[in-house]
């Protein structure tokens, strides 16, 4: 059976081998799928040595997802715009590397959350590898405004620069964000740590939905508090399933059906 991994620093939280597993079943494809813990520093080692004994693919997750587009020696041109790659594959040889996070939280805000963000106000709360990956599937649907807010504002701002001929993109601190917002994201790593993110108030428009990219209970300190505000509050669990489905398609040529899995996942 082919071999894949989600190579991760922590990883043993991680959800994945028992999504692609429910995918591996409903295509019929039969694959192997396990989590690699790896140490900081050692990602292109350890990753090469998964490949070169036989892996065929690998999702990479925090905090790895540079690392990662350093070691891809080819690029989807989604990867190449967003600077981070968090799907790996074998191909000819050589080692391709994709950015599907993206199109994970596009879909899931739109197809299962039944967003449509034309002429919104959108803020995005982070300006790390996480955020850079879905800046510009976001601007892709045209909000009248996309705002990157981060504790260190040149790194915002340096980030929305590189977008800027995507669309209206600006960057921030996280103090100075600006209000009426109608989806606010949270990209930051304080979710993944269990530490709260203080957010001035004003942030939410009247039936704004906050987005958290994590999942689980480390995402609820984000999403009680825009509740409290007024804010319907999702996590990152769709995104998460979505953007495997996209790593998935690429691995196999299949795109199996999400929503089912979602489901299953939220109710256990």
């Amino acid at each position: 059976m082919d071999r894949y991994v989600v190579i991760g620093n922590p990883v043993a939280h991680s959800r994945s081998p028992e999504i692609h597993a429910r995918f591996a079943r409903q295509t019929g494809e039969s694959i192997t799928y396990e989590r690699l813990l790896v140490e900081p520093g050692d990602f292109a080692r350890a990753a090469r040595e998964f490949f070169a004994s036989g892996g065929r693919g690998a999702n990479v997750t925090l905090p790895f997802k540079v690392d990662a587009f350093a070691l891809a020696q080819e690029r989807t041109a989604r990867a190449g715009q967003a600077g981070a790659v968090n799907t790996l594959v074998m191909r000819g040889g050589d080692i391709l590397g994709d950015n599907t996070d993206g199109a994970g939280l596009v879909r899931d805000l739109t197809a299962n959350l039944g967003l449509a963000l034309a002429g919104k106000r959108i803020l995005l709360l982070g300006a790390g590898g996480a955020a850079r990956g879905v800046v510009a599937p976001l601007l892709a649907l045209s909000p009248a405004m996309l705002v990157i807010a981060n504790r260190t504002r040149e790194r915002a701002r340096e980030l929305a620069h590189a977008f800027a001929a995507a669309g209206r993109v600006e960057g921030a601190g996280l103090e100075a964000t600006g209000e009426g917002f109608d989806l606010v994201v949270n990209a930051t790593s304080a979710s993944t740590r269990g530490e709260p993110l203080e957010l001035p108030g004003g942030l939410f428009a009247r039936g704004a939905t906050a987005y958290d990219m994590a999942y689980g209970d480390s995402a609820l300190p984000f999403l009680e508090g825009a509740r409290a505000a007024g804010a319907r509050a999702s996590d990152g669990l769709g995104m998460l399933v979505e953007q495997a489905a996209e790593s998935f398609l690429l691995w196999r040529g299949k795109r199996p059906e999400t929503a089912a899995v979602i489901a299953a996942l939220r109710a256990a």
